[in-house]
């Protein structure tokens, strides 16, 4: 009968110390990939910032006006970014944190069931040494008060593995109503995001786009150029 109830527990346990690890990894693993998406649009901010900063825009009109319009772009997607971090942060790795805040003290619960089986054990094999005597007037009395000493011990350790056996399944079946709304809700953050991309990107291809100049033209005016530099002793092979 114990190994049966052991193998429920066992179960029932295992489960959630498996979703105990998957909330952990998810939450870090989100929290890497936010960081990385504002490091990349932070970046792409600084790198518009530092090409208007070049000399070559205050000789150059065009090029003044394509970095101009590329930093205008950049700092759209990276607003756009923020925008989209922080409702991650609040509708998903929030909801995440929450969610596995429960486990510390699932895990003290199963501590204590652990500590009331051993005693449970422990008087259990008390009453069975008595059991197994010859059945004297001292040995008898020993083992009426060993039953007494076993009976709360047991009905604690009963109760305590009853009500572990009824909530770790619920909790554990909670799970896809809890983070349901919390995927939604990044992927349509994401697709939020993702559409702005395509119209910012949009944008800045038109006013990049020069009449006359097909991407074949500007490719051969790019080998010209490096062709150019090339030839100068000063980046010539040795």
């Amino acid at each position: 009968m114990e190994c049966e109830v052991e193998r429920d527990f066992e179960r029932e346990y295992g489960k959630l110390q498996q979703l105990e690890e998957q909330t952990k990894r998810l939450q870090k693993d989100m929290k890497k990939s936010t960081d990385a998406d504002l490091a990349m649009s932070k970046s792409a901010v600084k790198i518009s910032l530092d090409l208007l900063s070049n000399p070559l825009c205050e000789q150059d009109q065009d090029f003044l006006n394509m970095v101009t319009a590329l930093d205008t772009a950049m700092k759209r997607m990276d607003a756009f970014n923020q925008e989209k971090v922080n409702q991650i942060q609040k509708t998903v790795i929030e909801p995440l944190k929450k969610f596995g805040s429960v486990f510390p003290s699932l895990n003290m619960a199963v501590k204590r069931r652990e500590q009331a089986l051993q005693d449970y054990r422990r008087l259990q094999a008390k009453v069975e040494k008595y059991e197994e005597k010859e059945k004297t007037g001292p040995v008898l009395a020993k083992l009426h008060q060993a039953r007494e000493e076993l009976r709360p011990v047991r009905d604690d350790f009963e109760a305590k593995n009853k009500q572990l056996l009824d909530e770790m399944p619920r909790f554990y079946n909670s799970r896809l109503d809890y983070f349901q709304p919390s995927f939604e809700s990044l992927i349509r953050a994401q697709v939020v995001y993702y559409s702005e991309m395509h119209k910012i990107f949009g944008d800045l291809t038109q006013q990049l786009d020069q009449p006359g100049h097909p991407d074949e033209h500007r490719e051969r005016e790019n080998e010209a150029k490096l062709s150019e530099l090339r030839a100068l002793s000063i980046v010539a092979d040795d």
